[in-house]
């Protein structure tokens, strides 16, 4: 069943409906620089509890869809409601509202340098359960289950500058679980991570979709999607939303993949003859389409 959004009426949004989105974007552009678009028209609506993958190539647009939902820009144009509320900066610099947005919605930056900025790793875990006021039991409980989840116990007392790219990566995410939020917004999680790690996020996102959260990752781990979602959003390398559907929809769709720059053709040889199939970078993910009569000598195709 999903977790209830709150018993404050004024914290969580006066009349939301948990049959209604929780999240929902209408029209939303973004630009950085003027000319310049980062999400051109973008509608799309997240229900209580649904885990939903978006995908697409560099630079179209995902990471800035879970910078503006999770509250850190806003749109130029169009409207982003969460909670029952329209979001705007105003709304967010005042509380109680503001606060309650802000231990709901918990986001995983792609790069962690972007999120890291206390003296050891105990502390960086436990930073966020003190911001909320949480008992010192119930932090010192949080702080110790995140790091056994993620396997940190031999870095605790470690300034997260001093470690690598994928520990830095487990801290991150180790923090950002320690809230405890409604809705799971993560960039990119399992870039950078082992295939242990990786496995332990994955296993997490499921875990947290069974306790009725929402979750939303922007990946390009086409080999996790069915695990992780069961909605998948693609974006277009025009800024705009390409398709969505079901992970099985989404996944088998070649040509769709194609033009959203998840795959690409590459050419290899098979003895005497070339061969070429989709292959997608930079995790292992192939869909290899074999002729059923080779081609004669030297041909291509």
């Amino acid at each position: 069943m999903p977790v209830p959004i709150s018993s404050d009426s004024a914290a969580a949004g006066d009349g939301f409906r948990t049959d209604a989105p929780l999240l929902e974007l209408k029209d939303v552009h973004y630009a950085y620089e003027a000319g310049i678009p980062a999400l051109s028209g973008v509608s799309l609506a997240v229900s209580l509890g649904e885990r939903t993958a978006v995908l697409g190539a560099n630079g179209c647009g995902k990471s800035t869809l879970l910078k503006l939902m999770g509250g850190l820009i806003f749109p130029q144009k169009g409207t982003y409601r969460a909670f029952g509320r329209e979001i705007t900066d105003p709304l967010l610099c005042r509380d109680p509202f503001g606060i309650f947005f802000r231990k709901e919605i918990g986001i995983l930056f792609q790069n962690p340098d972007a999120q890291l900025f206390n003296p050891t790793v105990e502390d960086e875990i436990s930073f966020g359960p003190l911001q909320m006021n949480d008992p010192p039991e119930e932090v010192r409980y949080k702080v110790g289950e995140a790091i056994g989840r993620f396997d940190l116990r031999g870095l605790a007392g470690r300034h997260p500058f001093a470690l690598s790219g994928g520990e830095k990566k487990k801290v991150a995410i180790a923090s950002v679980m320690a809230m405890d939020p409604q809705v799971l917004l993560l960039d990119e999680p399992t870039a950078g991570l082992d295939p242990r790690s990786s496995r332990a996020l994955v296993d997490v996102i499921m875990e947290m979709g069974a306790r009725g959260k929402t979750v939303i990752t922007a990946t390009h781990d086409l080999h996790i999607v069915s695990e992780i979602a069961g909605k998948v959003i693609v974006f277009g390398e025009d800024r705009r939303i390409l398709a969505s559907g079901t992970p099985e929809e989404i996944l088998s769709d070649r040509a769709l993949l194609l033009a959203a720059n998840l795959v690409h053709l590459h050419r290899h040889a098979h003895e005497d003859y070339w061969h070429e199939h989709e292959h997608e970078h930079p995790e292992v993910y192939h869909v290899h389409k074999h002729p059923d009569e080779p081609p004669r000598g030297g041909e291509e195709r």
